[in-house]
């Protein structure tokens, strides 16, 4: 039998990127709260000029993993998000904490960041879906849009918290209500499956952020005062749990490529 030009692409894209499952969401929640709270304790504990490069080079270490792999592995490409989720926090803070920019004014330049690289990913390759991620170029326009919606997720997160005042609390109801609407549009409603991905894909950062500051700050500042090491290290706990799951069961492989062992 010949294979067909897309079903060779669909193999490579099981390579490297998992199945759009609901363990995939889980486990994205989780390394957006662990790296809110992660971020806030690196900072803290180590300050930010030791702790800025270091998140950077951990990142750069995980993506380089990442893009030279030969195919799909949980633990190397959730490595990556864990990274991108840290760092990403600091980067979206940066401008706050450091420039003294509004959240609001952050949210709407990281906005325009993402819908820049959605744009020219689009125009380059014809195509923002990740069933189409099968060359290096692709796999590169899709972490460039990763890194944007981690920073665009934090400013929102940030900004609903404190200049909407709506809480931490408050924040995780918003959200979560929010993610629905593209679930239950591209499952009932027709709505575009890439648009409703890109967009839970971004309403999961503030949704996981909220979740980790609600559990991490203190309780005159509206969370439950747990502390950035204890909610760390909860989420680190249910992350590692989840992508041992995944590594062992491989549920988030597709196809043929479900049989092959990873290190073959």
């Amino acid at each position: 039998m010949t294979t067909s030009p897309s079903s060779l692409k669909s193999r490579s894209l099981v390579a490297k990127v998992p199945e759009i499952i609901a363990f995939f969401w889980v486990t994205k929640v989780a390394t957006t709260a662990m790296g809110e709270s992660t971020s806030d304790w690196m900072n803290g504990f180590l300050g930010p000029a030791i702790a800025v490069p270091l998140m950077l080079a951990l990142l750069i270490w995980a993506l380089r993993r990442q893009l030279h792999a030969a195919r799909y592995d949980a633990w190397t490409y959730w490595a990556v998000v864990v990274m991108v989720a840290i760092f990403g926090t600091s980067a979206a803070d940066a401008l706050h904490v450091v420039l003294g920019i509004p959240y609001l004014a952050s949210t709407v330049f990281y906005a325009v960041v993402l819908a820049s690289i959605f744009f020219t990913w689009h125009r380059v390759e014809g195509t923002l879906s990740i069933h189409s991620i099968y060359t290096p170029r692709r796999e590169a326009f899709y972490w460039a849009a990763v890194l944007a919606t981690f920073a665009l997720g934090t400013a929102a997160g940030d900004m609903t918290a404190t200049t909407l005042h709506l809480g931490f609390f408050g924040s995780i109801w918003l959200f979560a209500a929010l993610i629905a609407i593209p679930a239950f549009g591209n499952r009932w409603f027709g709505m575009n499956e890439v648009l409703a991905f890109w967009i839970a894909y971004v309403l999961t950062r503030p949704l996981g952020a909220s979740m980790g500051d609600y559990l991490s700050q203190p309780t005159a500042d509206g969370g439950l005062g747990l502390g950035t090491v204890i909610t760390s290290v909860l989420f680190l706990a249910v992350i590692l749990g989840l992508v041992v799951f995944l590594s062992v069961t491989r549920k988030d492989v597709a196809g043929s490529d479900r049989l092959t062992p990873q290190g073959g």
